[in-house]
């Protein structure tokens, strides 16, 4: 039909124009005069008839195609509508070729302006969960009687699933435990958000850790996905009798530096990852320490001896005997001393234009019986030398 009418009106068009070239003599075709002559009530209807569909064919293959294109670009981008609601079935097939194209540009577009529309409500929940998260960390007024503590962490996201904190209990008891969920983001995240708030709670009438542990292991296991675990190392402080115990959940070791001996030995933490099993109770055991007088312990997570020579995809890893060079080799062994050590050799081991894989814990805890009152020390990584480090110091931009 499409193609009918437009040899109709192409044949008519081409006929009028021979016709007025023949009225003004400029082609002399006899058989058109003539026909002229007698029929020109005939050539005004076929005027009449030609205007109204050269016209009709002008607008639908091109006057309406472009109108339909342009307001749908228009409600496209001002968010009126999603998808392009214009087809291709202009009646030109170059004007069809144009509109597939800007079709298939909107397309493409509309998938990004999807994925950023996402990606905005998505870092609003992001920056949600972080600020709450921030707000749960520990704080440098939650102290330990007798004990100081010098604390870093540093996620690989927003998000972090490393978890260190303290918190006080029954008869002079307390506990600080590091923690290192599975991955990083915001799953793991509100997994380490619960075991907080889980140890919080069964603190309160509790007192050994094991107990403890088992008891959150107990209500968070059904609650998370099977893949979700959380390995952890648990310090319980008496500070009535100055004794020092740990219990372990698949963490990783326990380092402790001997005064007496300037030797750093290492504990195995044993127990089992929280999550792993509805009842692990079995599988976890408190046990003393050892822990005297300017003895130090070292707890951290595997983002720092998991971490990356000059950020290399497979490479030499920090690894447990450079943490324990560090200790050995910091120029006083107090806790603050241990962990500005630590993070020097840790920063320049990574080196320049680094990639954090994952998230970073560590806890230096030091005895020290003649304060009574104790210190947690959060802002070490701000009194570092940047001379003395490459990029990485614990978020802290040198």
């Amino acid at each position: 039909m499409r193609k009918l009418l437009f040899i109709l009106v192409l044949l008519i068009t081409i006929f009028n124009i021979l016709l007025v070239l023949s009225v003004f003599g400029i082609v002399n075709i006899s058989q058109i005069q003539n026909f002229t002559n007698g029929n020109m009530s005939y050539i005004l209807l076929g005027l009449a008839i030609e205007m109204p569909l050269l016209y009709f064919l002008v607008y639908f293959s091109y006057i309406r195609p472009v109108s339909l294109l342009n307001r749908d670009i228009a409600r496209f981008y001002t968010g009126i509508q999603d998808k392009p609601e214009i087809k291709a079935n202009a009646w030109s097939t170059g004007m069809n070729n144009l509109i597939t194209f800007f079709l298939k540009s909107l397309e493409i577009l509309g998938v990004f302006k999807e994925e950023l529309k996402d990606g905005r409500v998505l870092r609003s929940e992001i920056e949600i969960a972080a600020d709450i998260q921030k707000q749960n960390l520990l704080k440098e007024d939650e102290i330990i009687p007798g004990l100081d503590v010098a604390i870093g962490i540093n996620a690989a996201s927003e998000v972090g699933g490393d978890s260190v904190d303290i918190v006080p209990g029954k008869d002079g008891n307390y506990y600080l435990y590091v923690g290192d969920v599975t991955g990083h983001g915001v799953p793991s995240g509100l997994v380490m958000m619960m075991v907080n708030a889980l140890i919080s709670s069964f603190s309160t009438n509790a007192v050994k850790g094991d107990y403890i542990l088992g008891e959150t292991n107990k209500v968070l296991k059904p609650r998370i996905k099977p893949n979700m675990m959380m390995t952890a190392i648990m310090l319980r402080w008496d500070s009535v009798n100055q004794k020092m115990y740990y219990t372990g959940a698949g963490h990783e070791y326990i380092l402790v530096y001997k005064a007496d001996k300037n030797k750093v030995y290492k504990i195995k933490s044993g127990g089992m990852a929280l999550g792993m099993m509805r009842d692990i109770s079995r599988a976890l055991k408190e046990q003393q320490i050892a822990f005297d007088k300017d003895d130090i312990i070292i707890l951290y997570t595997d983002g720092i001896i998991e971490a990356r020579y000059r950020s290399e995809q497979t490479g030499t890893l920090f690894g447990v005997d450079r943490l324990i060079n560090s200790i050995v080799s910091a120029p006083q062994h107090t806790p603050e001393e241990i962990f500005k050590k630590i993070t020097m050799d840790l920063s320049n081991f990574i080196g320049y234009k680094h990639v954090q894989y994952d998230d970073i814990t560590l806890a230096v805890i030091g005895m020290n019986p003649d304060s009574k009152k104790g210190k947690t020390l959060m802002k070490i990584p701000e009194t570092i030398d940047h001379n003395k480090i490459a990029e990485w110091n614990w978020g802290v931009k040198n």
